[in-house]
């Protein structure tokens, strides 16, 4: 009898010591992902050729402060942002749209408060100055089995990324009226600038400071995607690891 429960509280002890230990990793696991690090996976190719369809890539969530997106389920528990840094030209940031905060997007910081932004005839103009860009080598689309023209967009205050052209596939992707970014919001766009659904759609808009969750800072890993036949729809599993964008930074 006393072994039977010398056995039982054992077993108390020990699993009240492996509650403990797991409540401690989820605690650090949960930390990091608010206050430093929360991995995003890229589920479009509206960032190509910066990032790819099956990146994973880490969100740096300390770079701009933090706000109640930082957190899991958005708790109410502050308004606005603390600990602001407000994110600068060309950076790529993950967002909830205000007008839709259950999805995720990422996408290019192209205007911030105060600017003037507008596309004319597939070429970027903001604050009435067109935005340089220079060809480069076409990018190989393995998807669609095509080359993409492929361009690096300089941006006001010198920053560099790539920037796609393909075929005039949304109208007003390629030619948009001005938007005015009001304080406290911001104007993105993705890479594939005419296969992009950004602030230049309504459903989008402009991202107010407190839907932003993060800045991109880099590729962890990235998985080849191909469609499978017998699964529905359009669904694609990785096939091939890319070794060259493991641990790659994005700029």
């Amino acid at each position: 009898m006393e072994k039977s429960e010398e056995l039982s509280k054992n077993w108390v002890i020990r699993t009240g010591r492996f509650l403990s230990s797991l409540f401690f990793l989820l605690l650090i696991a949960l930390s990091i992902r608010s206050f430093l690090f929360e991995p995003f996976h890229i589920p479009s190719g509206s960032m190509k050729s910066t990032l790819l369809e099956g990146d994973h890539v880490f969100t740096s969530k300390y770079s701009y402060g933090y706000s109640k997106h930082s957190f899991p389920f958005s708790p109410n528990i502050f308004s606005s942002r603390i600990f602001y840094t407000p994110p600068k030209h060309g950076d790529i940031i993950v967002f909830k749209p205000a007008r839709n905060e259950s999805v995720r997007f990422v996408k290019r910081v192209i205007g911030t408060p105060g600017d003037k932004v507008q596309m004319i005839e597939g070429e970027l103009y903001l604050n009435d100055q067109k935005v340089e860009r220079r060809q480069i080598e076409s990018f190989s689309d393995y998807e669609s089995n095509r080359s993409i023209p492929r361009y690096i967009e300089t941006l006001p205050n010198g920053r560099e990324h790539e920037i796609l052209i393909d075929n005039i596939s949304n109208k007003l992707s390629y030619n948009t009226p001005v938007y005015y970014v009001p304080d406290d919001q911001f104007f993105v766009m993705g890479d594939n600038r005419n296969n992009s659904f950004d602030s230049r759609f309504p459903e989008i808009g402009f991202i107010p400071t407190e839907n932003i969750i993060g800045r991109v800072t880099m590729v962890n890993l990235s998985f080849k995607l191909e469609k499978v036949d017998w699964l529905p729809f359009n669904f694609r599993l990785p096939v091939a690891l890319r070794l060259n964008r493991v641990l790659h930074k994005v700029v």
